[in-house]
């Protein structure tokens, strides 16, 4: 692995929030456009568990891997750890409760507060998690390569 790789960490997660905010905002238009309900149906299924899967991916990679490397290095950070894992079970339930509106046909509006929902606590958690861990991030995690493995399948 290369310097500059390594040096990559904190610059990706910001990267990564940044098309996670960009599904989700797909995700909002296709709510938000109004076609007739088959169509309105298809698309919101699609562009709603594409952010789902991106969102849900990205916590997955930060648990299994991201925060082990740098827990290992900074031990001190437990409390901010927990507290980003704690945001990420809340985000898993919001997601849940979408995917259920979803599933039961939901109209636009249930959709949409699902949605409010879910941007509320991610844009927090993004916001704490770059304040709290993105500038520690750059020089860190020699032992892991592959950027999609430690922040979802948004990652370069």
């Amino acid at each position: 692995m290369n310097a500059e790789r390594v040096v990559a960490w904190g610059s990706e997660l910001r990267v990564v929030h940044g098309r996670l905010r960009d599904a989700l905002a797909v995700a909002r238009e296709a709510v938000e456009a109004g076609a007739d309900t088959e169509t309105l149906a298809r698309d919101i299924r699609l562009f709603c568990w594409g952010f789902c899967v991106a969102l849900d991916g990205h916590h997955s990679g930060e648990d299994m891997a991201l925060f082990p490397a740098l827990l290992a290095e900074h031990p001190e950070l437990t409390d901010i750890v927990a507290n980003l894992m704690r945001d990420h079970g809340m985000i898993s339930h919001l997601i849940s409760g979408l995917e259920a509106t979803l599933n039961a046909g939901g109209n636009p509006q249930d959709l949409l507060r699902h949605l409010d929902g879910i941007e509320a606590v991610m844009e927090t958690h993004f916001g704490y998690e770059e304040r709290q861990i993105a500038g520690l991030l750059d020089g860190l995690l020699p032992g892991l390569t592959d950027p999609s493995t430690v922040l979802g399948p948004l990652a370069r």
